[in-house]
């Protein structure tokens, strides 16, 4: 199938709904500490499995405002992480991104796919007219794939995030369809 022929298939990964059976390696994911360390503003709290497999499953309840899809690579079907769309409104039509791409997913290109997988969907199927998302400054992986996808950054809470004994600013991205389009 080409990619113009599906609106959740990007050139590396294919978005689909969440399923019970990809609970297990979210939950394990989530849990890793240096991927929370890298998602997270908050303390690392250990979470049990059900509470973790409930936000995954609250992210993908797919109303009109809130969009969850689970990540899988085209090659193979493997789930590889979640990508969520949230907050939108029909008004302002915009939206706030999260993803996780799971620790053996990771550097080799899966994430930009998926964050312009996910972009395109938001703006041609969607109708949104920007896409915006928070990254701790730390998070140097994350920001060069969000750039790369697109993003630019607009701004940054200074020193907004404690983490490991020392404060780190929090950056705000964005992409408007516009320039996407461009």
């Amino acid at each position: 199938m080409a990619v113009d022929d599906d609106p959740l298939a990007g050139e590396l990964v294919r978005l689909r709904e969440l399923r019970e059976s990809d609970l297990p390696a979210l939950v394990a994911w989530w849990r890793e500490p240096a991927l929370a360390v890298q998602q997270t503003t908050g303390p690392v709290h250990p979470q049990p499995d059900g509470a973790v497999a409930e936000m995954f499953r609250a992210w993908s309840r797919n109303t009109h405002t809130d969009l969850g899809l689970s990540v899988e690579t085209r090659d193979t079907g493997e789930l590889a992480g979640h990508v969520t769309l949230y907050g939108a409104n029909p008004k302002d039509r915009c939206a706030t991104l999260a993803v996780v791409i799971g620790p053996g997913f990771q550097d080799r290109g899966l994430g930009t796919d998926t964050l312009r997988t996910i972009v395109r969907y938001g703006f041609c199927e969607l109708g949104l007219h920007r896409v915006e998302l928070t990254v701790n400054g730390y998070n140097s992986r994350a920001l060069a794939a969000y750039a790369k996808a697109g993003f630019v950054e607009e701004g940054r809470r200074r020193e907004a995030v404690f983490r490991s004994g020392g404060w780190h600013d929090q950056v705000l991205m964005s992409v408007l369809r516009d320039e996407w389009a461009r």
